[in-house]
């Protein structure tokens, strides 16, 4: 087994540092599936190191980590190796901080589907997010075949994902799956995030050429695919690009997302220079590039609203009460404004 096909690079491994590089390929609560020179093997953290050290950072799927290789048992974890990429969500459970999601990877197919599960505030969290992990984000809408016209989520998607590739495809019929040949290159490791059922089990399963993930159909209540995906795993296809699945996420928080917000929100931060005064809190400042940017139709208001809900939810990102306090604070100024905008006639919905 050469682990440079799963996209390992020799010189990840720091000089006078010894152990069997491997990658992880799942995680099960404490175990961990890897894959090494000697194959599919498993593992589990050296408790020293990690636990009691605190030196390394705990692994995750996609992570490349050094290994004391046991032929006869469960492996010991011994390093976390440096990661070039890096996807995290706030846990759910209050105060435990940031939670890991997948590591090392190129692309992050961001999915939604064009007949139901199509919304822009998620989209813009994913890119978000995307953007901050040091990947490049993708759009793919799914499900083409269940909608006559999709223009216009088209046009929405382009809208909030300036320079990002937006593709609507069907695992269906096949439609528009070519024109992600240029993401689907060997050694190449594809992250895939969105809501339960979007499909990316199913993407899998067309990329691949098999059924290599199980998939269930679309429920007639509500149009909607079931949740297949359980836990977070690395999977090789034949082609020699790899794919990490993840399970949908109903909560996706926010975390440090510093480089991710002006990257994703770049047409907004781009009139931050532009206000009068260098410390502009683009309230009720005068000569505020962006209140004027929002007055003349250039800025629409509903694009200025994810991205201050957004830096709020990072900034009290471990912090709910903090939230919802500046939240509702925040929500009376912006109301009060846009009642005003509206009376002067200068902002049309």
């Amino acid at each position: 087994m050469n682990l440079i096909d799963y996209g390992f690079i020799p010189t990840m491994v720091p000089e006078g540092v010894s152990g069997t590089p491997a990658r992880v390929t799942a995680v099960y609560k404490e175990r961990y599936e890897l894959i090494c020179e000697h194959g599919y093997t498993y593992g589990r953290l050296k408790s020293s190191i990690y636990y009691f050290g605190g030196l390394e950072d705990f692994p995750t799927t996609g992570d490349f980590v050094l290994i004391d290789y046991n032929p006869s048992g469960d492996s010991h974890i011994i390093k976390t190796l440096e990661r070039k990429s890096f996807f995290s969500r706030r846990d759910p459970t209050p105060g435990r901080g940031e939670q890991a999601v997948a590591a090392n990877f190129d692309y992050v197919f961001i999915m939604q589907s064009l007949n139901r599960d199509f919304n822009l505030k998620r989209m813009e969290r994913y890119i978000t997010l995307a953007w901050q992990s040091g990947a490049v984000p993708v759009i793919i809408l799914t499900k083409a075949d269940l909608v006559e016209d999709y223009s216009e989520q088209i046009r929405a998607a382009q809208k909030i994902a300036a320079g990002i590739g937006v593709y609507a495809i069907s695992t269906i019929t096949g439609f528009g799956l070519d024109m992600l040949n240029d993401y689907l290159n060997p050694r190449k490791t594809i992250v895939f995030l969105g809501s339960s059922g979007v499909g990316k089990s199913s993407l899998v399963n067309v990329l691949a050429g098999q059924e290599i993930m199980a998939v269930s159909g679309i429920r007639e209540d509500d149009s909607r695919g079931r949740h297949t995906t359980t836990h977070r795993q690395l999977i090789k296809l034949p082609s020699g690009v790899m794919v990490i699945d993840t399970p949908g996420m109903r909560e996706l928080g926010m975390w440090d997302v510093s480089i991710g917000l002006g990257e994703a929100f770049s047409d907004v931060e781009s009139y931050f220079g532009l206000c009068k005064f260098r410390n502009c809190r683009h309230q009720t400042e005068p000569g505020c590039a962006v209140r004027a940017a929002i007055e003349s139709g250039e800025l629409s208001i509903e694009r200025w609203e994810s991205y201050l809900k957004l830096e709020r939810e990072a900034k009290f990102s471990d912090n709910k009460e903090g939230f919802l306090r500046q939240k509702q604070q925040w929500h009376k100024e912006l109301a009060k404004w846009s009642k005003q905008i509206k009376k002067n006639g200068r902002y049309k919905e």
